[in-house]
Order: structure tokens, then sequence, then C-alpha cells
């Protein structure tokens, strides 16, 4: 069984940083892709970064030059980092995975999720 656990989330002004980290437990394997989303109050979820297991990313629109994903495959652990951090960054963000080594660009299509992390921005 394959489990994720978010933590970091917290509460910063428009224009601060945040790191979110995501431990994975449960896979016997390397070749797995994770991913990022969001969801704000009233709003469909939303793709933010997926790293597939060869490292390669992808990153949505809404969060290029802003965002970056990265993984410490030793720690099984996965980031966010999320810097000029916006009014609209608002949501509880989640941490997903599927055991393919590819996740084929921004998508929600995960087997696994976290429970979800808060993410707060004041302007």
């Amino acid at each position: 069984q394959v489990q994720l656990v978010e933590s970091g989330g917290g509460s910063v002004q428009a224009g601060g940083s945040l790191r979110v980290s995501c431990a994975i437990f449960g896979y016997t394997s390397s070749r797995y892709c994770m991913g990022w989303s969001r969801q704000a109050p009233g709003k469909e979820r939303e793709g933010v970064a997926t790293i597939n297991s060869d490292g390669t990313t992808s990153y949505a629109d809404s969060v290029k030059g802003r965002f970056t994903v990265s993984r410490d495959i030793m720690k099984r652990t996965l980031y966010l980092q999320m810097d000029s951090l916006k009014a609209e960054d608002t949501a509880t963000y989640y941490c997903e995975t599927s055991p393919r080594a590819y996740c084929y660009g921004i998508t929600t299509d995960f087997a696994y999720w976290g429970q979800g992390t808060q993410v707060t921005v004041s302007s």
C-alpha cells in the first residue's frame, strides 16, 4: 500500500516563499511518477507540477518560473518550492503518485494521493 504524507504548508505574504514536502511510503520500485496538484475553495483541482522517474519535469503555465518540483530519491521525498507567491496560489496542495515511469505532462490522474496541506497567501 502506497502512502503519501505532506508537510510544510502555512501562511505567507504575497511575494514570499514556501516549500512543501511529501514523504512516500510503500514503493518497492523506483519507476514511478509524482506530482503536485491544488484545489482552492469552490474550484476544481488543477495540476501544478509533475516529475517523472527520469527526473524530467512539467509545470502548469500559472506557476512556470515560480515553482520548482524536485525529489530526493534516497529519502523518498518529493518537494515543491514555491517562490513569488500570489494570492491566487492559495489552496490545499496535494501530493500524488502513480506506479508508472512517466506522468505525461500535467495531470491529476494519479493512483494515490496524500491528505493535503494548506497554503495561504495574503495580499
